[in-house]
């Protein structure tokens, strides 16, 4: 069930949006984003749930069968073989509504990402 082009004004009204189910993943993500990056600020980005940190952080988004979780080619290359198991690609994974959240994993990616974003922004603050 793909959401129809619709601007939502904030991550809760994009989770409001999907059956029960769904709404328990995407709130159970959002959690361990938060949890590994909590100073990210939140937003609405591409109509999806997006945390921003020194730049795009990581996405996500709910479907009928899967969540999409789209941490950067960096994220998913990074972590190539532990995300072997699910659906991938450039940079994008999706994880089965049927199966629990792969939460430590998305944990590392997020803690990869956060880093790498750290590192960049002191490479273009002190240009080195």
């Amino acid at each position: 069930m793909e959401k129809e082009k619709k601007g939502y004004e904030s991550i809760d009204e994009y989770i409001r949006s999907f059956p029960v189910h769904i709404q328990k993943k995407l709130v159970e993500l959002r959690e361990v984003i938060r949890e590994q990056a909590p100073q990210a600020q939140e937003k609405i980005s591409y109509q999806m749930p997006t945390f921003i940190l020194n730049g795009n952080l990581v996405h996500f988004a709910g479907y009928s069968k899967h969540i999409g979780f789209y941490p950067t080619p960096t994220g998913i290359n990074a972590f190539k073989s532990r995300l072997s198991k699910y659906k991938n690609a450039k940079g994008s994974v999706q994880f089965p509504i049927a199966e629990p959240l792969p939460t430590e994993l998305i944990k590392s990616i997020v803690k990869f990402r956060v880093e790498e974003n750290m590192k960049r922004s002191k490479r273009l603050k002190y240009g080195a």
